[in-house]
């Protein structure tokens, strides 16, 4: 049977046997920044005590983590807060597999994001396996909807595009042109679930963090792709592998927000790959060799045409954001 992308893929990952709720869980298939290093998990917690700051130390700190795994990057925050924070953090791990058995007990774990968040709702590769529809255009220079079939990946093309909020989107976010074989994902499900996200923040922060591309340079053929065991494969919505295209964030965005490329966040929060002072060597070998590995560390999270390439998406809600992450004078508001 052939279906659209978009119901393929929430089927494969997110059903009965989809590869989100397998007990490997994602960290068995591919490596996220939360697992590269806890610098990762440091910096977060870093994010989390200026937005307790900028909330004037509230008596409860909210810290979500959307689309959490097994709740790698949730322990690694409350583990790097300061223990007066982390007394007053309740910590959410947002994941519609079920509880791991060995999670820290700090740890709430919720399939759905709270309804009320007051403090940082942080979402690190959540965005990208929202399932999206996809298009391609025919010999005739008509976007059609492209079907999969679940057996075996095989894609077909199906009806033309109607009119509607799919085309509108295409049309402002990711315009085709006529090229036979141009494709586009659209990513008004994403706006959606995005939106409902930061709906839910009353005061704070919401961050989304994900591989991401911007109008003006949307890759002419798409980015919809597959991974298992540590490599890309080929996309088949069957369970068997992670399902995942790359996010229009400036689609996203929402008024006041702020987009900025991993590397750029980072380095605002204290990870800056830089090599320690050869000095320390002499003075303090054990510690020189843990700052060098700690600067190869910091340098993979933020390098070119890495991980320092992915996009970091800030919504502040009733807060200043120049006090959260970055002067922001030195980028553009969207």
């Amino acid at each position: 049977m052939s279906r659209t992308w978009r119901d393929a893929a929430e089927e494969a990952l997110y059903g009965p046997g989809g590869f989100y709720l397998r007990t490997e869980g994602p960290a068995g298939h591919f490596r996220t920044s939360v697992h590269a290093s806890p610098l990762y998990a440091r910096a977060v917690a870093a994010l989390l005590t200026r937005v307790d700051r900028a909330l004037g130390h509230p008596a409860t700190l909210d810290f979500v983590d959307v689309g959490a795994g097994r709740g790698e990057l949730t322990s690694g925050v409350l583990d790097a807060l300061e223990p007066a924070v982390a007394a007053r953090t309740r910590a959410y791990a947002v994941e519609r597999a079920g509880r791991p058995e060995a999670l820290d007990s700090r740890v709430e774990w919720a399939a759905e994001i709270p309804a009320t968040v007051d403090g940082l709702l942080f979402a690190n590769e959540w965005l990208d396996n929202v399932p999206v529809d996809v298009v391609e255009v025919d010999e005739d220079g008509i976007a059609r909807l492209v079907l999969v079939r679940e057996k075996d990946g095989t894609e077909t093309l199906g009806e033309p595009l109607a009119p509607g909020p799919d085309s509108d989107w295409l049309a402002r976010w990711w315009p085709l042109t006529d090229e036979p074989g141009s494709r586009a994902e659209i990513g008004r499900t994403r706006d959606e679930a995005w939106a409902r996200a930061v709906d839910a923040v009353r005061g704070g922060l919401a961050v989304a963090v994900d591989y991401a591309h911007h109008a003006g340079r949307r890759p002419p053929f798409g980015t919809l792709t597959g991974f298992r065991d540590g490599r890309e494969c080929r996309p088949v919505p069957d369970g068997s592998c992670d399902i995942t295209a790359h996010v229009a964030l400036d689609a996203c965005a929402g008024p006041g927000s702020v987009l900025l490329t991993q590397r750029e966040a980072l380095n605002s929060l204290g990870v800056t790959g830089g090599r320690p002072p050869l000095a320390l060597a002499t003075t303090d070998p054990a510690g020189y060799v843990r700052a060098l590995a700690s600067a190869g560390e910091a340098a993979e999270l933020t390098a070119r045409g890495g991980l320092g390439d992915f996009g970091w998406l800030l919504e502040p809600v009733g807060v200043a954001p120049d006090a959260l992450l970055v002067d922001i004078a030195d980028h553009e508001e969207q």
